[in-house]
């Protein structure tokens, strides 16, 4: 089958309109909203904590109600990911992408804290699907440098969509602290689009002769090396995102104008990376030495200075570097997945990812309190990045990877 077949039914017609690109579209809009549940409520959290102060622990329990639907994703993404390859991509999407609405709207009407939580909790099991199955969808409709350059697409919509959903979760915060959650109301939107304008994937195997159809093993070791270098490259990919405010703040910077420019510049440095991955070979193995180098070198200037000059020159090299990093690690766990595998390898990607997001500040607050400062905790995870790019070096193979197997679309 040639690889044009592998693309949506409008992406083979030709079509370059808003038609023909609408599957991709869909798909980016879909990645996008686990990152609406991370940041979305960032800023009316301490008026959440005014709201339950007279609930015991509301201390604790209020972070909980933005950090539970990532912990949730990471804990569920294999799970919805064996879903994803049983059911049916694209029918587990919309469901997922409906129901995603429905729990993120329920705090509106809530009025116990503890009611709020479980149904952060099933915002987490609807966003578990939704980006596992975005991912996979991407992998099954697109072959070669398109898939590369739409899974880097995915990144820069995430990236540039957390800074967009702050800024929308504190201006709809004006209002009152349950005003954001309608902004989950999108799902309503989604979901029919996506049932509409999504072709159903089918593996080329199943146009070929029974003998090619024979099921191999689920490549568990091949799997289990790339997630675990994917909790150590989010921990990475997170720590400028999370730290920067505090590491400003160390260095005496109080004004907020100041601290969301250069959290702006950062998260523009990682749209820049993805960027410069679409314009690079497709390597991506041999390439993550490199990345993991680059990275460091921005950990080491910014866990190493006192001057703010430098450590924003610091945050920029390394976010250019996660830019790169992360869908070089997308590419990397795809291309080891066949088409009847892709759904469980996707959902074990996606969980080690927002489990080492979950992990990040945690690591670096326990190597805080032994080292007596955040700069020397992100200097100590520089040193790591840096040790972690040497063993890559001298461990990564060099053995060509085995070709992807395409995909067709069902009528």
């Amino acid at each position: 089958m040639p690889a044009s077949a592998a693309l949506p039914t409008h992406e083979r017609t030709g079509s370059r309109g808003l038609l023909g690109r609408l599957p991709v579209v869909l798909l980016m809009a879909g990645s996008c909203l686990p990152i609406l549940g991370a940041v979305l409520i960032a800023p009316v959290l301490p008026r959440i904590e005014d709201h339950f102060a007279h609930v015991a622990g509301s201390a604790a329990l209020v972070p909980l109600v933005l950090t539970v639907p990532a912990l949730s994703l990471a804990v569920l993404a294999p799970f919805a990911g064996v879903l994803v390859d049983r059911l049916g991509r694209k029918r587990l999407l919309v469901a997922a992408t409906a129901l995603y609405a429905v729990f993120g709207t329920a705090p509106l009407w809530l009025d116990s804290l503890h009611a709020i939580l479980v149904s952060r909790i099933l915002v987490g099991i609807a966003e578990a699907a939704i980006m596992t199955c975005c991912t996979t969808l991407i992998g099954d409709y697109y072959d070669g440098r398109v898939r590369d350059r739409y899974l880097a697409l995915q990144t820069m919509c995430a990236s540039a969509s957390a800074t967009v959903f702050f800024a929308v979760g504190g201006a709809l915060g004006s209002a009152g602290w349950r005003t954001p959650f309608w902004l989950y109301a999108l799902g309503l939107l989604l979901a029919p689009a996506m049932a509409w304008a999504l072709p159903a994937p089918a593996p080329a195997a199943a146009m070929e002769p029974a003998p090619a159809q024979e099921r191999r093993p689920f490549p568990v070791r091949r799997m289990a090396g790339i997630c675990l270098l994917t909790v150590f490259g989010a921990a990475v990919f997170y720590t400028v995102p999370v730290e920067m405010s505090f590491l400003m703040d160390d260095l005496g910077v109080e004004s907020t104008g100041m601290v969301g420019a250069v959290t702006a510049l950062a998260s523009a440095a990682t749209v820049l990376g993805s960027v410069l991955f679409t314009k690079l070979g497709d390597h991506s193995r041999r390439r993550l030495p490199a990345l993991f180098l680059l990275c460091a070198l921005g950990f080491l200037l910014m866990g190493a200075t006192d001057h703010l000059a430098l450590l924003i020159i610091g945050a920029v090299v390394n976010c250019v570097g996660t830019g790169l990093l992360l869908p070089s690690l997308l590419t990397l766990a795809l291309s080891r997945l066949d088409f009847a595998d892709r759904g469980r390898g996707t959902g074990l990607w996606t969980a080690a990812f927002f489990l080492g997001e979950f992990l990040c500040p945690l690591a670096l607050l326990a190597a805080q309190g032994v080292l007596g400062t955040l700069a020397s905790a992100v200097l100590l995870l520089g040193l790591l990045t840096l040790l972690m790019s040497v063993a890559l070096m001298l461990l990564t193979p060099r053995a060509p990877k085995s070709p992807p197997q395409h995909v067709g679309v069902q009528a």
